[in-house]
């Protein structure tokens, strides 16, 4: 059985009256213009960080609501079991992971390199708010990109990656699934080179939520062809989850999909089936472990009794 869709796939539309029609068609750009009107003009009294958090939440379960609604494929529909897990990782990766990122990650880095070096960007604040949010996005992506190109093509790297691939269906709450190795380095940035506000890094999160939400969503929307041109969607990124090989090693943008375009490794297609291997989907302790698989291999074969004819030859 093929996992993914041929190239020429033409998506099936929503099925449903005028009404269901307009709203799974326009609601991906309209959600889009709310986030940035909304983090442009809202009173500083609103505009935290918190906030931002409260909107993440309650838009995951918009979503979730919406794939009961306008299902994209009946075997990603989520279960209890599926759940319980997944707001795990969700969990995950509202603390452990944001708090790894403030200690160690490249926040810290960067300010010591500017420090160094004398590095002066408060040039970047002066720039109109909507440009500001739109450099951290592409800086950020940019750098995803190649971060997530370099977990398919170096071991290290993929050990670290490879559990977000056994995952074998797709919802809302997936993108958090994963390695908290994998999930740190992913989220890795080097927008903090430049003194941009905190509005433009609050309005950059809001684009991006507005964007990337989708990808993991088990949602069958009318997309634009426009908005499928430039930014990343279910069916690019249900491509990148496919069991075939090649198809999993295209559209590695977490936002932005030209940027794929760009380099060669965009996939104008989608797959039906994802997971990795025998597509067994892995518990949260096998997550945890995954990484360090070839290290316990290694202890394992320093404890193995040794034969006496090994022992013997010595």
């Amino acid at each position: 059985m093929d996992a993914a869709v041929p190239t020429n796939f033409e998506p099936t539309g929503v099925q449903g009256g005028p009404v269901k029609r307009f709203i799974f068609t326009w609601f991906q750009p309209a959600v889009l213009l709310a986030m940035i009107l909304f983090w442009t003009l809202a009173p500083d009294s609103i505009a935290k960080a918190s906030v931002a958090v409260g909107i993440g939440i309650v838009f995951k379960l918009c979503l979730l609501g919406m794939e009961r609604i306008s299902e994209r494929h009946r075997h990603w529909r989520l279960t209890w079991k599926e759940l319980a897990s997944d707001l795990f990782y969700v969990g995950m990766s509202y603390t452990l992971i944001k708090y790894a990122g403030k200690q160690f990650g490249d926040d810290a880095i960067i300010d010591a390199i500017k420090q160094y070096f004398h590095l002066k960007t408060a040039w970047a604040g002066q720039i109109p708010i909507l440009f500001q949010a739109l450099a951290i996005l592409l800086i950020f992506d940019f750098g995803q990109y190649w971060m997530h190109r370099g977990m398919h093509n170096w071991g290290p790297l993929w050990l670290t990656h490879a559990p977000h691939h056994h995952i074998t269906q797709l919802n809302a709450l997936k993108g958090s699934v994963g390695n908290p190795i994998e999930l740190f380095l992913i989220g890795l940035s080097l927008g903090g080179f430049f003194d941009f506000l905190p509005r433009a890094a609050l309005l950059a999160g809001g684009i991006g939520m507005a964007i990337g939400a989708y990808t993991h969503a088990n949602i069958r929307f009318n997309t634009p062809r426009w908005w499928s041109f430039l930014f990343n969607t279910v069916e690019h990124h249900s491509l990148h989850h496919s069991p075939d090989y090649d198809s999993s090693r295209t559209n590695y943008a977490n936002t932005f999909i030209f940027i794929d375009r760009i380099f060669g490794t965009c996939r104008d297609s989608e797959a039906a089936h994802v997971g990795l291997d025998d597509c067994r989907r892995l518990g949260i302790k096998e997550q945890m472990l995954y990484p360090f698989r070839p290290v316990a291999r290694w202890v394992k074969q320093l404890r193995a009794p040794r034969l006496p004819e090994a022992v013997a030859a010595e």
